[in-house]
């Protein structure tokens, strides 16, 4: 018997080996043996071998507690909550008496599967036996109520434990950490120092998932130290939290620091944090040598480092390394995983309208296609302005019966937008009514930008005032509408509004109130939000504010202050940039400087129709014909084309198109007609404006349409 017990003891053994020990107590007429039986149970569970455990389990004459709880833990540690409820019933039935193990292990199961009303039923349960007050079923207990998300009810369990452990403390701050309750979750943290309990890794792990953005860095730093302080910084959870929270705290130099000190502790998850961190900075170049050095360190990347590699390819710098990592998928065998078939579509799709085929070309060779697979397909159909295709698919998702979520809704309402299609967008609106999505942020968001491109700002406001109001992309939205419709004062008075409701401003934020102050002549105003971004709202000026800032200037008839901010940036101005100074010159008219920026244009966008148009309507208003003819001669030797005006108005709920110099409608001579009596009138009116010329400049702008 004693050599049986200890062939049993040793571990671990294999399923092979544990078939043996069994074929052997059976021989030797051990099996009935209690403590035998429960060993070869547990092996058997271990082994992940269910159905032989629970086979030998129903041949037991008289199964102890102990039997019952591995099956139960057997159960719970394969995810089978509901088989291991059953076993526990049966438990029940057979008169047995639960124990703090019993509890402790079903509940584990509870927490993970996130079955509230099974853990409602347990807690009954338990108050009936007074075993809530065991330490190990308690802390189980309050771990069910955080991780379901009743926190308050996690709390109440925790003041009525009379002895609580670490593993207690751990859960409650896990539990505030999960819904974001970070004065809450720092609280437990002082109390668990000033009660002396013991800080580990399950204590710091969770708290440093709160630290995400830029104030919460002097917190961060805290937190460090006192991970140094209890001798934690080793620990890869701790390690992997720290550097993904110095990164979304804006300091990569320090996530550096933690990540070059990991060496001892280095897994996976802390290369692909890295991995993380280097994209969200847009440091592309770091990222592929980290994706390099992980494997020189005999680290396998895995679907998450591939996902992660892969998007950062979108820009179209990248586009060889796209196509490079695409291949290595193949190579791999993880062609067929979702997450990386769709950043690969996603990638597809952000480096140009091209690509569309590659993307379309993986989205219906993948085996099994989620939500997310359609939705990043939809957003991209409207990213590259195919509308009509990607209002066609939301037709197709709903008649094929897939999820449809706030993303989904969120492009079809932008398509809807691009579309101007009041009618088809207020049929969409009323959808996400009918599903509770309207009051989401980026559905109210797109559909705030689909009524201000509509001319119904009045509706903008209302889906607006629905909202919670309480983040940034529902302000910016709102604020970018009013901006476009000439109502800048409204703009500048939502902005205060925002700051007074507490919303934080991001850089978005600084586009639209920049642009409110460009389109209404608000000069005085967007010199001070310029000067006031860094200072007072710690945000760095970006491409885009300096090109909202070169607008003001320009629209102001400001062309030496336009040109000495672009001297003066920090870093070499782009396309975008160069374009709106471009514009600044034609509004001044400034043809030197403007010939000088349109060379530069050209240089980096040399089949860019804009800076062809703009330069040669520059040329004919000064009436230099030679200049304007040779700007002519160089797109025909470089084959680009000018891309005609477009437009479209919904009457009666049929959308009509039209090109310039169109004469395809069926009613083109009524409209011609029209539109010469317009051209009339406004020759008429245009001398009873002013003597600046602005109104004729326009005037002939329309004409030379």
């Amino acid at each position: 018997m004693k050599r049986l017990h200890s062939l049993i003891r040793t571990s671990p053994l294999t399923l092979l080996e544990l078939q043996a020990t069994h074929s052997a107590a059976i021989k030797l007429g051990h099996i009935a043996d209690l403590y035998t039986a429960n060993n070869i149970i547990s092996g058997y569970v271990k082994c992940r071998e269910l159905s032989l455990a629970h086979q030998l389990f129903d041949e037991m004459p008289h199964p102890d507690t102990v039997s019952w709880n591995t099956v139960i833990s057997g159960y719970v540690n394969s995810g089978d909550i509901h088989s291991s409820w059953e076993v526990l019933r049966a438990m029940r039935r057979c008169g047995l008496a639960f124990d703090g193990h019993t509890f402790g292990s079903i509940l584990k199961g509870v927490a993970g599967a996130r079955e509230l009303e099974i853990g409602l039923q347990l807690h009954a349960v338990m108050l009936k036996v007074a075993c809530s007050e065991n330490v190990f079923s308690g802390s189980a207990l309050l771990d069910m109520y955080a991780k379901c998300g009743r926190v308050d009810d996690a709390y109440a369990v925790f003041r009525c434990m009379p002895e609580r452990n670490y593993v207690s403390w751990n859960a409650l701050v896990s539990g505030y950490s999960q819904i974001g309750d970070r004065d809450m979750a720092f609280w437990v943290l002082e109390s668990m120092e000033m009660e002396g309990v013991w800080i580990d890794d399950g204590t710091i792990s969770p708290l440093l998932t709160l630290l995400d953005e830029v104030e919460f860095y002097r917190l961060a730093m805290q937190l460090h130290c006192k991970i140094v302080k209890h001798g934690l910084e080793l620990f890869n959870t701790v390690c992997n939290a720290m550097i993904t929270a110095y990164s979304e705290c804006g300091s990569l130099l320090d996530a550096k620091r933690v990540f070059d000190g990991s060496l001892v502790c280095r897994d996976l998850v802390t290369w692909n944090s890295m991995l993380a961190t280097y994209l969200m900075h847009d440091k592309e170049d770091l990222a592929f040598k980290i994706f390099i050095d992980m494997q020189k360190f005999g680290f396998e990347p895995d679907i998450y480092t591939y996902t992660g590699v892969v998007s950062a390819c979108s820009a179209p710098e990248h586009k060889s390394h796209g196509k490079s990592f695409h291949g290595l998928v193949i190579k791999r065998g993880l062609e067929n995983s979702i997450p990386v078939s769709n950043a690969l579509i996603a990638m597809y799709l952000k480096l140009n309208n091209r690509c569309m085929d590659d993307a379309l070309k993986i989205f219906f060779s993948m085996d099994l296609i989620d939500c997310c697979s359609w939705n990043t397909i939809l957003a991209g159909y409207s990213e590259v302005g195919l509308n009509e295709d990607a209002l066609s698919l939301f037709v197709q998702m709903r008649s094929l019966v897939i999820e449809i979520d706030h993303y989904t809704f969120s492009s079809v309402i932008r398509s809807c937008s691009d579309f101007a299609t009041l009618q088809l967008g207020q049929q969409v609106h009323a959808l996400a009514l009918k599903v509770g999505f309207d009051t989401n942020k980026y559905v109210g968001s797109s559909l705030i930008f689909m009524y201000s491109k509509c001319g119904v700002i009045e509706d903008a406001r209302r889906s607006f005032e629905a909202t919670s109001k309480d983040n940034a992309i529902l302000w910016n939205s709102i604020i970018f509408g009013y901006a476009q419709h000439g109502q800048g004062n409204v703009a500048l008075e939502l902005f205060l509004l925002m700051r007074e409701r507490k919303v934080k401003p991001d850089h978005i934020t600084f586009v639209a109130v920049l642009t409110a102050c460009s389109h209404n002549g608000l000069l005085e105003e967007g010199c001070n939000f310029i000067e006031s971004m860094e200072s007072d709202f710690g945000i760095t000026p970006r491409m885009e504010h300096y090109a909202c800032a070169i607008d003001l200037y320009g629209r102001a008839g400001h062309l030496e202050e336009a040109k000495a901010l672009v001297e003066t940036m920090p870093f070499e101005p782009d396309a975008m940039v160069l374009k709106t100074l471009l514009g600044a010159c034609r509004m001044c008219g400034d043809i030197e400087f403007a010939s000088h920026v349109a060379k530069r244009l050209l240089a980096l966008e040399p089949e860019e129709h804009c800076t062809y148009v703009l330069l040669s309507d520059m040329y004919g208003r000064l009436k230099m014909w030679n200049e304007k003819a040779s700007v002519t001669r160089l797109m025909r030797e470089r084959r680009v084309k000018k891309v005609p005006g477009s437009s479209w108005i919904e009457v009666k709920n049929k959308v009509h198109a039209f090109n310039a110099e169109d004469h395809s409608h069926p009613q083109c001579n009524e409209i011609y007609v029209v539109l010469q009596q317009l051209k009339e009138g406004i020759k008429v009116s245009a001398p009873l404006f002013g003597t600046n010329g602005a109104v004729r400049n326009s005037t002939n702008d329309f004409l030379s349409l």
